[in-house]
């Protein structure tokens, strides 16, 4: 008996040398989502490792609480945190169990489970259990019944990727758990027993009669009427073909950077970000993002187009199977229409097409000219197809290779309003938005004449669109050409960012200096370093669409830095904000109203050029629209400028459109970099994209002026209103110029000579030529 007693306590030992203490449930917490809205609200994203909602319980449904207990515990707010009989019934089964080297019973009260999930590890032991049932009886003694079973419901799997009846209210429904139906709680409390059991759609009939038991017994229990539970076993099990984090799904480039982003922030990281529950505001509005991946997806379609049919991505020689083949190439999953197709027959003018869901029908005639011009198209061809909206059967679709991006922004907080970093997030998240550093090329020549402006120049400036020729290194000549090779001689100075003259803005760069041109570029965060090299002025250097539209804002805010940001708020899981993106003091705000003048709130932003000069650039950029480089964006039918770029061998095309109240930065080109192919500009590739985009931006908004300086002068230059710095302005309106007017061009050698008047301001410095490029670029196309 000694011996029996000495082994009988070095086991009780043993077992409780690592006990937890069910004190540490009081403040626990379990790790939960950190979710992102837009600005008005929209959930569009979850940070988690384990996809879990927490909800208060109070915040609970009775009806999904009652069903849980129904199916789990239904003595629960009676026992003291075991159920004797329950447990004296498992632990028979288990003698029973062990014997045949099978899992041992449940049996477990929901405060035993909590104690286990939680505290204690899932090995199928005596001694776990008995552990389990101590624990559970100093939970009963230390915690309310209530906060046991918030407890519960909020750490429970439940399969489907879902961790608690929040998360699992989602995933499965697409709604919260407070919108459930009686038949849907009574589902998800079938679940704990064993989710893949009971899985919605590969074991639907078992999941019904186990759901259908568990609205029995919420009769027989007195919770639901009869009535109301015979409905509800009527009611059909449809869930959502497989769980989302946001029914909104037209961000997913926004919200990576928008991960990504909370990552480094001091105040979040991997874990709190993780598992801390936060709520974040972010900066999107899900109606601008819509519109800008629509935009963005349909102009790399167009461009894709235009290159011609590359041919089908797959071909089987018999039907049978061919449904399984055509599966594993993805869809674009932005593109919800497109579906995989095979084609069943192509003779003479008509291809018939068969889609993996069993519907046939012929492709459209202009789809079959496409196909057979570019690559061809025969039976047994894999192809996509999307349902032909203009008549019966379908269009032939292709995901294009080229990519682009398109970034939106508010450009007097800095919010992002809408990011597309790609065509496809399914087929490759890398952001080009954010991470693709590209040659702006021309988009880049409104900083240079930013800088000539607050350096002395005016509007009514005059400086030569004529050849140059300057030493580079080693002595090699470099003559930057414009892009249509001709020259159009002296003009005032909007003409060269009107009409995107190389040629002119190098003159200017050389008389005003690179430094002048690279400190502003920085003070804008369009770049943070930039070689002092005159090609640098046509764009050779490198950015990102992120980058260029937060310098753009500076035009149309009154020339203020921004910074751009995606990340608005964030809240803890008490309501307390931790982060906010307006650093902005506010003296008085919290103060009731007593009649005295309303606080005032300091301007966003560091001043970087004068209020004048940022107008006087918007003006430049709303004269590319009506007269220059960017024409099409006049269908906008609103007041809108920007500026075209093309960069060498046609690279990259980009559009840096403005509105008074938004800046849109649009790239397109290869991933590779390599050419879009002859005459593929900003003008034909990327003012498209915004047209669209801003057309339907704009469609309920009243038309609105930019906001012009309360101090600006104004006279007439080449029959054109410009805004001057008091006292800079001419005395007497300024006559057209050369190409400027209807004169016509003449020639820059007869119209002016070297240090001819008008070519630089009274009293701005003439600049020695900087160093030149290390080796010869061939600008002549930038545009």
């Amino acid at each position: 008996m000694a011996l029996a007693a000495v082994a009988t306590g070095i086991y009780a030992a043993w077992l409780f040398h690592d006990m937890p203490d069910a004190g540490d449930l009081v403040d626990y917490h379990p790790p939960t989502a950190t979710r992102a809205y837009g600005w008005d609200g929209t959930l569009i994203g979850e940070f988690s490792r384990e996809r879990r909602i927490f909800v208060p319980y109070d915040a609970i449904p009775a009806q999904t609480a009652q069903a849980f207990l129904a199916a789990e515990d239904h003595s629960f707010f009676k026992h003291g945190g075991v159920d004797v009989g329950g447990v004296g019934r498992a632990m028979v089964k288990d003698v029973i169990n062990l014997a045949q080297g099978r899992r041992l019973e449940g049996g477990s009260t929901i405060t035993q489970q909590v104690a286990k999930n939680i505290l204690l590890t899932n090995d199928q032991t005596l001694g776990r259990k008995l552990k389990e049932a101590i624990l559970a009886s100093q939970l009963e003694q230390t915690l309310s019944k209530e906060r046991i079973l918030e407890l519960y419901l909020n750490e429970i799997w439940l399969g489907y990727r879902s961790f608690g009846v929040g998360a699992a209210a989602y995933n499965y429904f697409g709604k919260s758990v407070q919108d459930l139906t009686l038949a849907q709680s009574a589902y998800l409390a079938s679940l704990p027993k064993g989710p893949d059991n009971y899985h919605p759609i590969r074991h639907k009939r078992e999941a019904m009669e186990r759901r259908n038991w568990v609205i029995d017994q919420m009769a027989e229990l007195g919770w639901v009427t009869r009535e109301a539970a015979d409905a509800a076993k009527k009611e059909d099990l449809v869930v959502q073909a497989a769980p989302t984090r946001a029914q909104y799904r037209d961000a997913d480039y926004f919200v990576e950077e928008v991960r990504r982003t909370a990552l480094t922030m001091k105040e979040l990281g991997d874990e709190k970000l993780n598992a801390g529950g936060y709520y974040m505001r972010t900066t999107l509005d899900p109606k601008l993002q819509s519109l800008a991946r629509t935009a963005l997806m349909n102009g790399l379609e167009n461009y894709d187009r235009r290159h011609g049919w590359r041919g089908a991505w797959g071909h089987v020689e018999t039907l049978e199977g061919w449904q399984a083949a055509a599966k594993k190439t993805a869809l674009p999953s932005e593109r919800r229409a497109w579906r995989q197709a095979v084609v069943l027959s192509a003779a003479g003018g008509a291809v018939r097409v068969r889609t993996v869901e069993g519907q046939e029908g012929a492709l459209a005639a202009a789809d079959v000219t496409w196909a057979r011009a570019g690559h061809g198209i025969g039976a047994g061809d894999l192809v996509f197809v999307a349902p032909n909206e203009a008549g019966p059967g379908f269009r032939l679709k292709q995901i294009p290779i080229v990519n682009g991006a398109l970034v939106a922004m508010d450009p007097y907080s800095g919010g992002i309003r809408a990011m597309v970093g790609g065509y496809s997030f399914s087929l490759s998240s890398f952001n080009r938005a954010t991470q693709a550093y590209r040659q702006p090329g021309s988009s880049f020549k409104p900083i240079v004449y930013a800088a000539a402006l607050e350096a002395g120049y005016t509007p009514a400036s005059v400086v030569v669109d004529g050849p140059i020729t300057l030493k580079g290194y080693g002595g090699q000549d470099w003559s930057p050409e414009n892009y249509h090779h001709d020259y159009l001689g002296p003009l005032y100075l909007r003409r060269g960012i009107e009409l995107s003259r190389n040629t002119m803005t190098v003159r200017l760069a050389q008389a005003i200096g690179m430094k002048r041109i690279i400190d502003l570029a920085q003070n804008l965060g369009e770049t943070k370093k930039m070689d002092p090299v005159l090609a640098m002025a046509l764009g050779a250097g490198e950015t990102t669409t992120y980058r260029m539209a937060g310098a753009y804002s500076a035009f149309v805010n009154g020339g203020r830095l921004v910074q751009p940001h995606l990340i608005e708020l964030v809240e803890d899981r008490n309501g307390k904000a931790i982060y906010r993106a307006d650093k902005r003091e506010c003296d008085h705000c919290d103060a009731g109203f007593s009649g005295a003048e309303s606080p005032r709130i300091p301007v966003t932003g560091t001043q970087v050029m004068d209020p004048i000069t940022a107008y006087q650039i918007t003006s430049f950029l709303q004269g590319v629209v009506q007269r220059g480089t960017g024409t099409q964006a006049l269908a906008v039918g609103k007041p809108v400028g920007g500026k075209t770029g093309t960069t060498n061998e046609f690279r990259s095309a980009w559009f840096m459109g403005v509105a008074p109240h938004l800046v849109v930065g649009i790239y397109v080109g290869f991933d590779d970099n390599r050419s879009l192919g002859n005459n593929e500009t900003g003008a034909v590739d990327a003012v498209p994209i915004f047209t669209e985009f801003m057309t339907a931006a704009l469609k309920d908004k009243p038309a609105e002026e930019f906001r012009p300086p309360a101090n600006a002068k104004y006279a007439m230059v080449g029959g054109i209103r410009e805004a001057f710095r008091p006292g800079t302005e001419p005395s007497l309106s300024a006559a057209p110029l050369g190409a400027a007017g209807a004169a016509g061009p003449q020639p820059y050698d007869k119209a002016f000579g070297p240090g001819a008047p008008g070519t630089v301001p009274p009293g701005a410095p003439a600049a020695a030529p900087p160093p030149q490029p290390k080796k010869k670029d061939d600008l002549s196309d930038l545009y």
